[in-house]
């Protein structure tokens, strides 16, 4: 029977179970990092249903375990026929019915950036499946000295669905023993791990009843291979992170990038090794930003370039072998790259949905790799039609659709970045010959200034739908062109310069709109204002609890149209304005309050060395407004206020010395 770890009573009201506990298994085999943060993930290598004991020679890794499972048990091995008598109970185990379900995964541990442990390495196991019993049962496998497979006879566990009665059900786990369990505290944690922390995860997600709508992470290329060559460039290039010039996370698009850079690289190679190429792909990546991508890339052999709208600062760090071009990018047979291989698209906002158009025009062997993130369409804000998807999701469908109708077998994956937005969809074959390139581009026109024909008569309603385009998102790309009228200036030859005349490109100078740019004595006077009313405000206009603090709607009604026009303009309105005051301000859960600086908690996390320094060379360079204006003055004192007590603390800000000494 084995020796019980855990076991936690499940109620099942919503008719889950068993299916939710054979879910639940199934993120445990494919994605088993999600409970285990020491693995990189998992490889299902073989999957088979068995009937009897092969007699012939086992053919397969996955044969030749079983086989040695299966001589084992008849031999009555102890350790084994703990678990092996109770698969198929109520039924011959070895009986000619479809018993049981046997799975060879390999486990795959994060790599070790201080040196490789000697149990580091992919650990195999032999899984099998006893759906009639509702239990799983995890057999370790170890390599001899001869190269083939056998059982380990330690380290074995079993997980276990029970049907106590009515809508009652039990989870368990149960190991053969603890005396014969050796913990790597990577692979194989402690015993412990699997009934405090795997076992609690296991009945979680056996009671949901959600389906996720995407793709396992890395589901198109090798993570062994992807958690060696990340954490190699991770030690690469983290001292980006102590160097990095913009005001940004530091930390996020370092390693965002990293592991971009990353999936890409190992996307490569496989193509390489499957078309049979020598050379290293040329890229270029449209709407670069930071460009650390592109440097990233070009360090690593792949010869590229970058091209954004803006220059940014940290472009002159990289050197002279990464090309970066500043210039304006509109969709047109300008911007076509005949000798590239692959188009990038790295959050490119509103170049979306024309990577794959100008990757389909560039030549018939160029592909694309495109990370949506915020949503346009050809000619500006993408608008929803499908309310049964989330946005997300249907914008996905939007640009997969997009590639299939310019002739690509469209391939979707799940990056394993530090972002809500990890979906990338990857073209790099076509759906046709070569000898229909001609026609396959005239449906390309027809389909994008259809959706331009769209807008033009929506009036408001459903911008860029129509039924034909749902039915395709759906579906798949249909292979009659949508029949349309091309708007004016625009016309059906491919020697046309302008693509589509309603796109927008994006301004060279970016436009700040996050209350930051509004005139200083516009801003103090809102605040002002809003800190009386919290000030002055009634014991029934304040929340249940002993803060002092009022709804955002509330506080939108006290002010002037006027006032609310001004801060409409800009980004997050109100709210975006008060967590720029952050001095002053603090909001949650959709109300204001002013802030307490006596209950400050700092961050257990120390911050970037980029943020510490930022924050060193703010100190005192403001008037602390408790100070000036709160009725009670500042609850902190002088020397630990981060904002100066009256003029005579005032420092000059250290970033406007450190210009004017550049000056001189």
């Amino acid at each position: 029977m084995g020796l019980l770890l855990g076991e936690i009573q499940l109620r099942d009201s919503g008719s889950l179970l068993p299916q939710g506990f054979w879910a639940a298994v199934g993120v445990w085999l494919e994605k088993p990092q999600v409970a285990n943060k020491r693995l990189c993930g998992s490889k299902i290598e073989e999957e088979r249903m068995r009937v009897s004991i092969a007699l012939d020679p086992p053919s397969t890794l996955l044969e030749a375990a079983w086989s040695d499972f299966a001589s084992r048990v008849n031999e009555e091995d102890g350790e084994l026929l703990d678990f092996a008598k109770d698969l198929g109970k109520g039924r011959p185990l070895w009986g000619e019915a479809p018993a049981l379900d046997v799975i060879l995964r390999t486990l795959i541990p994060k790599v070790n950036p201080h040196g490789a442990s000697a149990f580091a390495g992919p650990r195999k196991e032999m899984v099998i499946k006893d759906a009639f019993n509702g239990a799983v049962t995890f057999l370790p496998l170890e390599e001899s000295h001869d190269g083939k497979y056998h059982v380990k006879e330690y380290n074995i566990y079993q997980i276990r669905l029970t049907h106590v009665k009515d809508d009652e059900w039990s989870v368990s786990v149960l190991t053969s023993s603890l005396e014969n369990w050796i913990s790597d505290g990577i692979v194989y944690p402690k015993t412990t791990w699997l009934g405090s922390e795997l076992l609690p995860k296991l009945a979680k997600w056996s009671l949901e009843s959600k389906t996720s709508q995407f793709k396992s992470t890395l589901s198109l290329i090798s993570v062994a291979k992807y958690s060696k060559l990340y954490q190699t460039l991770k030690e690469k290039y983290k001292k980006m992170v102590k160097v990095w010039p913009e005001v940004t996370d530091p930390e996020k698009f370092v390693y965002e990038d990293v592991a971009i850079a990353t999936y890409l690289l190992i996307l490569w190679e496989g193509e390489r090794a499957e078309k049979g190429l020598s050379r290293k792909q040329s890229f270029v990546d449209l709407g670069c930003g930071n460009g650390l991508l592109v440097h990233i890339l070009s360090n690593e052999g792949h010869p590229g370039k970058g091209i954004d709208v803006r220059r940014r600062k940290i472009w002159d760090m990289y050197g002279p072998q990464t090309h970066l071009e500043e210039c304006t990018i509109t969709p047109n047979d300008d911007c076509l790259f005949p000798n590239v291989d692959w188009i990038i698209g790295n959050h490119s906002d509103e170049l979306t949905p024309w990577i794959p158009v100008i990757a389909a025009r560039s030549s018939y062997s160029c592909c694309y790799f495109v990370l949506p993130c915020c949503f346009f369409d050809f000619h500006g804000k993408y608008n929803r039609r499908q309310s049964q998807k989330t946005q997300y999701r249907e914008y996905l469908d939007f640009v997969t659709q997009v590639g299939f109708v310019c002739g690509f077998n469209v391939e979707e994956d799940c990056l394993r970045i530090p972002s809500t937005k990890r979906v990338c969809l990857i073209g790099k074959s076509r759906i046709y010959p070569l000898t229909q390139e001609a026609a396959v581009d005239r449906k390309r026109a027809q389909f994008i200034n259809g959706r331009w024909s769209c807008m033009t008569v929506a009036s408001g309603k459903a911008v860029g739908s129509n039924h034909h385009d749902t039915h395709q998102a759906e579906n798949g790309p249909s292979d009659q062109a949508v029949d349309v009228e091309f708007p004016e200036n625009e016309t059906k030859t491919d020697s046309d310069r302008v693509w589509l005349s309603g796109f927008q490109p994006r301004e060279k100078v970016e436009q700040i709109r996050n209350c930051a740019s509004l005139p200083r004595d516009f801003v103090d006077i809102v605040v002002l204002k809003v800190a009386n009313l919290l000030l002055n405000a009634t014991q029934e206009e304040k929340c249940e609890s002993t803060c002092v603090s009022l709804p955002l709607r509330k506080v939108a009604e006290k002010l002037d149209k006027e006032t609310l026009k001004r801060l409409k303009n800009e980004y997050g309105g109100l709210q975006t304005l008060f967590r720029n005051t952050h001095q002053v301000f603090e909001v949650l859960n959709g109300r204001v309050q002013l802030r307490d600086w006596r209950e400050r908690k700092q961050s257990k996390k120390n911050k970037p060395e980029a943020k510490q320094r930022l924050s060193s060379e703010a100190f005192k360079t403001r008037l602390c407004w408790f100070y000036v204006h709160h009725p009670d003055g500042c609850s902190l004192t002088s020397e630990s206020c981060p904002y100066a007590h009256g003029a005579e603390e005032l420092r000059r800000p250290q970033i406007l010395k450190e210009k004017k000494q550049k000056q001189q």
